[in-house]
């Protein structure tokens, strides 16, 4: 008799759905039969990277054979003198997920729950779940909400918090919606929530957010010794095929997370890209700049469209297509569009299109007005 496998899994990861990610733009090619398709559909920077990012990699690729720095400690040091904190405040990951993925293990088991927002990134109800724990899902804003229609619902969050739970995720700005809270909505929240609770502060978009509204990220650590704050280098700093990210929090909260996390999750490559990319001000100045001014013509022609749109601090846009997605996504791709469907959110009638280039946004405004004509 065969052996069962899926019966042989943890609880918690039988019933997983993995995340899909997007197909690669050579397959979705070859299927179609078309070329030379644009990719909006994984909020990358279109920019791409910072040339001292690239000269870093082509400076140390030759030592390939050799292990990574298990401490990341030049990478350490720079981003502790950043944000002047402790490097010991620091654990590293392959992608912020990776450091999500080290939360959920560090904190969670199936006697415990944690906490997120409705329509909140899709990678807290996977680390959640794997781990057996129970998943809190706090209703979000309705979409008649005045300023943040979908939005993350600070008193739902607290309210959703229970005695069993253990740690609270906070997108800010959220992905797929792109809404975001004020540092004085946020700090109002931490207030609220017991010390003995995780909380989680996801800012994989910080930089994109306007200035006033981006949180005192220092402050918040000598505030709140329960806050992990998590960031990234593969939206702004464009390293996403790299993948490299890292948690900040308390030196006692790393210290936990470094127990779980492997030797050599971040590779040399990776490393000293980022470190470089952090020194390469122009290149974070531009790629901002690029975002806002594609940003604000895709909201200018989308509102032409009669297209509704949520607002949003990333470098995409949510967009209510009014009618079921799923056609208009596969009438975009026939014309070269490739854009992100959004159903597994709850967001059937949305689309979340990426900020890309001049071109790529003109591109993107011509087919869609045909789809929609």
């Amino acid at each position: 008799m065969p052996v069962l496998f899926q019966d042989l899994a943890a609880p918690g990861v039988q019933k997983l759905k993995p995340y899909l990610p997007g197909k690669p733009v050579e397959e979705l090619e070859r299927e179609l039969g078309i070329s030379n398709s644009i990719k909006l559909a994984s909020n990358e920077n279109p920019l791409g990277a910072s040339e001292k990012a690239l000269q870093a990699i082509q400076h140390c690729y030759r030592n390939i054979n050799y292990y990574p720095d298990g401490s990341a400690y030049k990478l350490s040091e720079k981003l502790a003198e950043k944000y002047n904190i402790a490097p010991s405040c620091l654990t590293f990951g392959n992608g912020s997920n990776d450091v999500l993925e080290l939360i959920a293990r560090a904190f969670l088991t199936p006697g415990h729950s944690a906490v997120y927002s409705q329509y909140a990134f899709a990678v807290y109800p996977i680390v959640v779940q794997a781990t057996g724990a129970k998943a809190n899902v706090a209703p979000a804003f309705d979409d008649k909400h005045k300023t943040m229609p979908l939005g993350h619902d600070p008193d739902a969050l607290v309210a959703s918090i229970d005695d069993t739970t253990r740690v609270v995720f906070i997108a800010n700005p959220n992905n797929p919606t792109g809404t975001w809270m004020d540092a004085e909505t946020v700090e109002a929240m931490l207030n609220r929530i017991p010390a003995s609770v995780i909380v989680v502060l996801d800012l994989a978009y910080l930089e994109y957010m306007d200035e006033g509204l981006k949180p005192d990220i220092k402050h918040l650590l000598d505030t709140y010794e329960n806050l992990i704050i998590t960031c990234t280098f593969s939206k702004v700093y464009a390293l996403a095929g790299l993948r490299i990210g890292y948690g900040i929090s308390h030196p006692d909260i790393a210290d936990l997370l470094n127990r779980v996390r492997q030797p050599f999750n971040t590779n040399l490559i990776a490393q000293a890209a980022a470190l470089a990319a952090l020194d390469d001000e122009g290149h974070i100045r531009q790629s901002i700049k690029l975002n806002n001014e594609g940003k604000v013509y895709l909201q200018h022609e989308l509102d032409k469209l009669g297209l509704a749109y949520l607002p949003s601090m990333g470098n995409f846009l949510a967009v209510n297509m009014g009618q079921p997605a799923a056609p208009v996504y596969d009438a975009l791709l026939n014309r070269g569009v490739i854009v992100r469907p959004v159903a597994n959110y709850e967001m059937p009638d949305y689309l979340r299109i990426t900020v890309g280039t001049a071109e790529q946004n003109n591109r993107l405004i011509e087919a869609l007005s045909g789809v929609m004509a």
